[in-house]
Order: C-alpha cells, then structure tokens, then sequence
C-alpha cells in the first residue's frame, strides 16, 4: 500500500510551502492538490491555482509523486493544459501525475456555462483520448463536439514515456474510460452514503464492476479515504482501519488529508505526525 495525502490551497505559499517539504520527509508516496477556480468546501476562503502550486511544490521537493486532484474540462482546454503538463513533468523530474475528471458544475458555472451531466461526461470523454494523443504525438489535428486543434506542436514531449494519467471514476461510462486510458483508477465511492459500513459497501461495488472490466490489471487502484462520513486521521486507529479495508479490497494506493483546525477534514498535525511515523514508515520500509 503507497499513502498519498492532499493539501488544500488555501494558504499562501510561505505557510504552504512546509506542508509539501513535510509530506516527503514524512514518507508519504505522492501529495495532491484540488484542482479548481473555486471549491464548495471552502467557497469564501483564499484559493489558489494547482498548477503553479504543483511548480512550487516541485522545486521544494525530489522525490514525492505530485498530482492534480482532479482537473477537469470546466476550465481547461486539452491543449492548453497539456503545455502544463509537460512543464510540471519537467519541473518535477517526471515525477507529475495526471489526475482527471468529469468535474461538477461549480467551476463552470462562475465561468457562465451550464451542463447536465450526461454532456459533462461526454465532453470528459472526448478530452481525456485528446489530452493523451497532444502527449504522446506531435503535429495533432483534432475536429470534435468539443474540442478542435489544428497542428498542435506538442514538442519536447515529456520526460518519461508517458505521464500516467489517475482517472477519476464512479460511473459506468468514466469506469470504462479508466480502464482504457488511465494507469490508474481513482473513485472516492459512492455519493450521498450515511454510515462509514454504506458507504464501504459502495467502494467494494464500485471495485467489483472495475474488476468485470477489460483491461484493468495493473492498473493502479487509489481509494481517497476522507469522501467517506469519517475523516482518516481521526485518530491512528482510524486510519490503519482504513487502510486495511482499502488493501482488502484491492487498492494499492490510498489518499487522506493534510488536517486543519476546522471543517473540512478537521484533525490535529500529532495524529497526522503519528500516522506518518507509524503506518506510513511502515509501508516505505516494505
């Protein structure tokens, strides 16, 4: 099991900026932040960008895996975004992972759009193949429903042979697009669930009909634990619970959050401190 924790960006990089040093020292295996224009969570609080928060985070640390969590189409041409790509692979040494999905409809919204769902979805799954062509090719031409390039220069390519893409998934159709486009599968269970027991028998359904798909082996499975009723670093017991029931159902890659002193994720730094030491040390050791 790798740990993976998310660091909201609220604060202003003076504050930030140890957060995402610690999380490396600490073991941690790769460190996320939202990717948004604004968030529900937090809607008067100070937000600022993922991705020169992920160019700062890069040059301050050397071996952590740095991803969004998630970007999404609302605000985000593929081509555009793949420019960021490259650069935050670069910056990071290869160590960027893409996280991508369908996105709610907030960030939109402030930018005038509206759409169902259903039209969310399908322009999620015109823009993830076309995001992976603008870093694999050079000199593409795309003509879609949402999206068009001509001649898209995509040069130097990234520092890897492919940045992995961590796609975000719940339903049918974005499951389908995990297996065939993602080098990981990550779904924070099912939504609207009322006890910790409903809502892992959710993740354990949403597991089986990942599992029925095909091409899923190998995939990397990453489970974010606190989209349960229960925030994970409650207490170290929590945690390790957690986790266990994560590894038990096939995950091999779990993500909490850094704590705060209020809602969302309200927690203490000690527990954070003794989880790091404990489960987290563990699992770097191994």
């Amino acid at each position: 099991m790798r740990h993976g924790i998310s660091i909201l960006p609220d604060l202003p990089w003076r504050e930030a900026g140890p957060r995402w040093r610690a999380v490396e020292e600490m073991g941690f295996a790769h460190a996320w932040v939202y990717d948004h224009l604004v968030w529900g969570g937090l809607p008067d609080s100070t937000w600022f960008p993922a991705v020169p928060t992920l160019a700062a985070a890069a040059g301050v640390t050397s071996t952590i895996g740095l991803g969004t969590f998630v970007t999404s189409p609302n605000f985000r041409h593929p081509y555009v975004f793949a420019r960021d790509v490259l650069a935050l692979d670069d910056l990071s040494d290869g160590r960027f992972l893409c996280g991508l999905g369908t996105g709610g409809d907030l960030d939109s919204a402030v930018l005038g759009e509206a759409h169902p769902v259903k039209a969310r979805v399908d322009r999620f799954h015109e823009y993830v193949p076309l995001l992976d062509r603008l870093l694999r090719e050079d000199h593409v031409d795309h003509d879609g429903e949402w999206y068009a390039v001509r001649d898209a220069r995509t040069l130097p390519g990234p520092v890897r042979d492919r940045v992995p893409f961590v796609v975000a998934a719940n339903g049918p159709r974005s499951l389908r697009l995990a297996a065939q486009h993602g080098q990981g599968w990550v779904t924070t269970g099912p939504g609207g669930a009322e006890t910790v027991d409903a809502w892992w028998a959710g993740v354990a359904g949403l597991v089986e009909r990942f599992d029925a798909l095909e091409g899923t082996a190998g995939i990397d499975r990453y489970l974010l634990l606190d989209a349960s009723p229960q925030f994970s670093l409650e207490s170290v017991g929590v945690y390790e619970e957690m986790t266990g029931r994560a590894a038990a159902l096939g995950f091999t890659d779990t993500i909490t959050h850094w704590p705060r002193p209020e809602a969302p994720y309200a927690g203490s730094l000690a527990t954070l401190e003794a989880v790091a030491s404990g489960v987290v040390a563990a699992a770097s050791a191994k």
